[in-house]
């Protein structure tokens, strides 16, 4: 499970891509160190984020890292990793979280799923892994029986719900077990006056991520007669995106009452959450900007007359692009030493490895398919990061795009320290 947020790195300085890929490895040996090796199956780019919250709340010390060991998607190289409380809150949402989504998978009968040893099997260890994450949220006061009464109370939901019902009724299960994970990172953290905002921009995540997964599966749930909200209610695409870009915004401004530790601490969790997002729900959407237009019709409805107006009312040259403008060109692009000076060296990562040694680490970069699926992986030899032969970048056309809230008065980066000049 991937998740809803994957940022291009392009799109990440080196040292966030480095604190990304902190949470991301201390997920996923929470996972492995709470609830064993099969476990890390369920490491997710969403279930990072309460790990970011966690920190960005609390402030980044030296006892919430710890060095890992060598790594075969890390190239077979020690890393700095996130561990504590926060990882731990992550590790248990991920657990139980996908134990519910496996259950939903064995009901759909999906590929393997579908026979009934198979399916039997999943749905003893989706039980188990219930029952860990109970005992791991227990040890950091966090009740998992709110998330396990949201994925019993969904199915009976989706079988009651049929044309003309709300899909806001259907996500509401989604929206209160994402709350409460949200909520609880202001508790570890010990800054309860954010639970509140932080409940909020939870409960509009999931429904996002719930709204946006139903989307994203809607053709294929037509050819396999899988169930769906958006065909099962009726609702109209153009609707579902309405509250899309609605969640979007009510997440900012969430963000915007929250108090993390300092001006730069909270820099990672604002760019995942303010500005991937939005990036998520165009990717999809298959559009490149907001849909709403000044009469409130959607961007994308084949009607030429419908591209976005300027700030003055006049057709600008903003285009297909949307509200958000086209994006802006990168400054290292004509400047080979941009504005600034020269670009930052990259970090050092260790000495080169010997013929013996690097030839060992390709064959596990291989046989692990590394060499074409990650990106970046890096080379045994000299650790410069490579870009995998299969990769495709995500909304590649804006990888230089340090904000995409240009112009939309939004003030989602007013007091922020994400390096964003937009004016907002």
């Amino acid at each position: 499970m991937f998740g809803i947020i994957r940022p291009c790195r392009h799109r990440l300085s080196e040292n966030l891509r480095t604190e990304w890929m902190a949470h991301l490895c201390g997920l996923c040996l929470a996972l492995r160190g709470d609830h064993g090796q099969f476990a890390r199956i369920a490491t997710n780019y969403d279930g990072l984020v309460i790990s970011v919250l966690v920190e960005a709340q609390a402030g980044r010390t030296d006892d919430r890292r710890r060095t890992a060991g060598p790594c075969p998607l890390r190239g077979m190289r020690t890393a700095s990793v996130a561990q504590g409380e926060g990882a731990r809150l992550a590790a248990t949402v991920s657990l139980v979280l996908a134990s519910a989504k496996m259950r939903d998978h064995v009901e759909d009968g999906d590929g393997a799923l579908a026979r009934r040893p198979v399916a039997a099997a999943a749905r003893r260890v989706a039980a188990r892994w219930d029952r860990a994450g109970a005992r791991s949220g227990a040890e950091i006061g966090f009740d998992t029986a709110v998330l396990l009464d949201a994925v019993g109370r969904q199915a009976g939901i989706e079988g009651g719900a049929g044309a003309g019902t709300s899909l806001l009724t259907v996500t509401e299960p989604t929206e209160t077990a994402t709350a409460a994970a949200f909520g609880h990172t202001a508790i570890l953290a010990g800054r309860p006056e954010n639970r509140a905002p932080l409940e909020e921009a939870g409960r509009l995540f999931g429904r996002l991520a719930h709204l946006l997964d139903a989307v994203e599966d809607l053709t294929e749930d037509a050819e396999t007669g899988a169930w769906n909200p958006i065909a099962a209610t009726g609702a109209d695409l153009a609707d579902v995106r309405r509250l899309c870009d609605d969640a979007v915004h009510g997440v900012r401004l969430a963000l915007r009452d929250t108090r993390f530790a300092s001006k730069g601490s909270g820099k990672l969790a604002h760019l995942l959450l303010a500005h991937e997002l939005p990036r998520a729900v165009d990717r999809a959407f298959g559009t490149t900007g907001c849909t709403h237009t000044t009469d409130g019709a959607p961007l994308g409805s084949g009607a030429p007359e419908l591209e976005m107006l300027g700030p003055e009312g006049a057709q600008g040259s903003q285009g297909v692009h949307g509200s958000h403008g086209a994006p802006p060109q990168s400054p290292w692009i004509n400047n080979p030493h941009g504005p600034g000076g020269a670009p930052p060296e990259p970090p050092n990562r260790g000495r080169r490895r010997g013929l013996i040694a690097g030839c060992a680490v390709w064959a596990g970069l291989f046989c692990t398919c590394q060499v074409c699926c990650k990106d970046p992986y890096y080379d045994p030899w000299t650790g410069q990061p490579r870009e995998g032969l299969c990769h495709k970048c995500d909304d590649c056309s804006d990888c230089c795009d340090c904000c995409d809230c240009c112009n939309c008065d939004c003030g989602c980066c007013d007091g922020c320290d994400c390096g964003c000049d937009c004016g907002c």
